[in-house]
């Protein structure tokens, strides 16, 4: 079995750079192989996919990816860590360093040209980014089909709740946008360097129609996400009420939202993501 960075690489990796986990850029390494080796399983790669990796931090996914992928582009914003993978990956794998691409970026800034056209994300997603920058990919890169990440675990329960869900909200309606998700399972923390509070929970997506081609309405993603932010901007308050201020007042609300099929005093929580593309298609084609 190809061997995968241990504890003790990971520490004594990070000593010789210098690397000190920072709360900025969200970073907790992995420092258990047994770990990666699942992450890696459960993204059921098949030896020919182009695989990119967000956040590799010292590299311990992306060896693992490496022996599963045929292509792997990492994307690393902290520069010593960018600098530092590819010599890992010739120091571990150095059959593999070709089919390696490290771009030092901001995920959430770089475009689909520097990107190339992967096909699958497989990532340890930075805690304080993961939903941006899962949704800022799937707009960015048409060609993504499917991916694996591990977030922290409330925000796995987010992205994959349903409507009347107490913790359905922004993320949970836009992921539905373009893709299926579901839980895949939970990681503890102690696999971690350094321990975060609470455990993670790995999220599989898979990439369908938007709701808009769902349901033949001419209508854009930016379009239904304003609906969708302006919804839950007060959870409180009744849709009439909350879209008052994109429809330019709640009588045009109400209308948009009778012509959409939605009772105007229903709340942004219990609606689908086919509901808010209805209503921001009926706001769009108001007289």
């Amino acid at each position: 079995m190809p061997e995968l960075l241990s504890a003790a690489h990971i520490r004594a990796l990070a000593d010789r750079l210098g690397v000190h986990p920072t709360k900025q850029w969200g970073q907790n390494f992995v420092i258990d192989p047994n770990t990666i080796r699942r992450i890696v399983g459960l993204a059921e790669l098949t030896g020919r996919e182009h695989v990119l990796e967000v956040g590799p931090g010292l590299g311990s996914l992306t060896l693992g990816l490496l022996d599963e992928a045929a292509q792997v582009t990492a994307v690393e914003i902290d520069p010593t860590l960018a600098d530092q993978l590819p010599e890992t990956v010739a120091g571990f794998r150095p059959e593999s360093a070709e089919r390696l691409t490290v771009l030092q970026a901001d995920a959430l800034r770089v475009g689909g040209e520097e990107l190339g056209a992967p096909e699958v994300l497989v990532a340890n997603l930075p805690y304080n980014v993961a939903v941006p920058v899962v949704l800022h990919l799937l707009q960015q890169l048409p060609g993504l089909d499917r991916g694996l990440v591990m977030v922290q675990e409330e925000v796995a329960d987010r992205l994959v709740a349903g409507p009347g869900s107490k913790v359905y909200g922004v993320p949970s309606v836009k992921a539905a946008w373009d893709t299926t998700m579901r839980k895949a399972g939970v990681v503890g923390r102690r696999v971690f360097w350094p321990e975060p509070r609470i455990s993670s929970g790995l999220v599989r997506f898979d990439r369908r129609e938007t709701a808009a081609d769902r349901l033949g309405a001419e209508v854009t993603r930016t379009q239904v996400f304003a609906v969708v932010d302006s919804a839950f901007a007060q959870r409180r308050k009744t849709l009439r009420a909350a879209l008052s201020g994109l429809a330019g007042g709640g009588e045009a609300a109400e209308q948009a939202l009778r012509r959409a099929g939605v009772d105007p005093q229903a709340r942004g929580e219990t609606l689908t993501v086919e509901d808010y593309t209805r209503i921001a298609a009926a706001l769009a084609d108001r007289p």
